[in-house]
């Protein structure tokens, strides 16, 4: 099964006096870390953790007024010594990289970023053998207008060293004109997983770092990634 990644958020404040943060521009990088123990059996549900609420296993992360559809789960990522799912970065991302998205039921995690953001926005993903898609919308759960489209190719192949299918993920963005409010992960459930959402940067790269967002107003072959079996 896939799990979850994690998340950097630093707002730039220059000039005099104090700014709402509503208002402010935002470096944000959601990576799925930390939302449940490391490593786990990849049934933590990501929920309101980064939206001022807390995960299925009761975690709570930095309130960035982002939610996720109730389907989404944090994927647990294999390193070189451990073994959870079978999915992993493959080394193109820090070792300690733990979670990432995915989803077990339905044809999409919905992404809602309630303030918006413009610009455009990037992520990692890996697929084995089934296309996905990555749609952004200006409503709220996959509501609205389209704004833009990525169509998702599969592109895993399997890293040895980390006993994974879903192995490595590749980076990849859109930029759009207008307001976001939602994004749509799809694809066929269990058979891709993304990680590393960040907000501002078209092009992602392949170590994680953040990007600028403004926030206006004021997303294996056969086994798939659910949990690893033991033998």
């Amino acid at each position: 099964m896939l799990t979850s990644k994690f998340l950097k958020f630093a707002v730039g404040a220059l000039g005099l006096g104090l700014v709402s943060a509503a208002s402010q521009a935002a470096v944000i990088t959601l990576d799925f870390e930390n939302i449940g123990p490391y490593p786990n059996n990849n049934d933590i549900f990501v929920q309101d953790y980064y939206n001022g609420g807390t995960s299925s296993a009761g975690t709570s992360g930095t309130n960035y007024g982002i939610s996720f559809s109730s389907n989404s789960l944090a994927v647990c990522l294999n390193s070189t010594s451990v073994f959870c799912s079978n999915a992993s970065r493959g080394g193109l991302a820090p070792e300690s990289s733990q979670g990432g998205l995915f989803f077990l039921t339905g044809a999409a995690s919905i992404m809602n970023v309630a303030a918006g953001f413009d610009t455009g926005f990037s992520f990692n993903y890996a697929s084995v053998n089934n296309p996905g898609s990555v749609s952004v919308y200006d409503g709220l759960d996959g509501t609205g207008n389209l704004l833009a489209t990525l169509n998702l190719s599969p592109n895993a192949g399997n890293c040895a060293a980390y006993a994974a299918g879903f192995c490595p993920f590749a980076p990849i963005g859109v930029g759009f004109t207008g307001i976001a409010k939602s994004v749509s992960f799809a694809g066929v459930a269990d058979q891709i997983a993304f990680d590393d959402i960040t907000f501002g940067a078209v092009t992602p790269p392949t170590v994680p770092v953040p990007a600028t967002v403004a926030l206006l107003g004021l997303g294996l072959a056969g086994l798939g990634l659910t949990r690893r079996k033991k033998a």
